[in-house]
């Protein structure tokens, strides 16, 4: 049943502070995590920072969407305009990531122990999985595809999150220094498979007419 506009409009408002907080959290993410990573030579810190960039790309598409829904007659195409962003969003994400994990087998780069870049990791497997959760109910509310790629995007974050972690404990403890781009390389197949998807407007819902 499709949602009244004076309620549609109350979700709206929520949208748009969930991409706030998304935008802040992510900006932060950013730097510190490039920070840490330039500081301890880690390759893998620098990426999870260039992703956390990549990722506050697509909350301003979707902040935006939020911003024009008012615009009824225009509703659906700037929909799919959002979803085409974020779907590149998507697919530059992969592209770095692959470019990443070769660099990092020809240099046999292995994660360095960064502590700001643990805790960051750490914080970002907390916080991503109950941001993706809230946008993913907001978006079966607002049938937008937009918002509920975006909740992919957080949980690419937070698996991202998790590889970082894992690849450095893995290289701890077995010396297997080519864990994190392997895994990274996955990741970087599944993102951009997602992100031709988004792109193609190929998802579970559709816009609302």
């Amino acid at each position: 049943m499709p949602v009244a506009e004076q309620d549609r409009s109350a979700l709206v408002v929520s949208g748009k502070h969930l991409e706030y907080f998304t935008i802040l959290w992510h900006l932060a993410e950013g730097v510190i995590s490039l920070a840490a990573g330039l500081a301890s030579g880690s390759l893998s810190l620098v990426g999870f920072g260039v992703d956390s960039l990549i990722e506050l790309a697509s909350g301003v598409a979707v902040l935006w969407r939020m911003t024009v829904d008012g615009k009824v007659e225009h509703r659906e195409r700037n929909e799919n305009l959002a979803l085409k962003l974020i779907g590149g969003s998507f697919i530059a994400l992969a592209a770095y990531l692959i470019f990443e994990s070769v660099v990092s087998v020809v240099g046999r780069k292995a994660p360095e122990p960064s502590v700001p870049g643990m805790v960051i990791a750490v914080l970002s497997l907390v916080v991503m999985p109950l941001l993706s959760r809230a946008k993913r109910n907001l978006a079966a509310q607002l049938k937008s595809p937009a918002m509920k790629a975006d909740a992919t995007q957080a949980d690419f974050c937070a698996y991202l999150s998790a590889i970082l972690l894992i690849g450095l404990l893995v290289n701890f403890r077995f010396g297997w220094w080519w864990a994190d781009p392997l895994a990274a390389l996955v990741m970087a197949v599944i993102i951009g498979n997602e992100g031709i998807k988004s792109s193609l407007g190929e998802t579970c819902c559709e816009p609302e007419r």
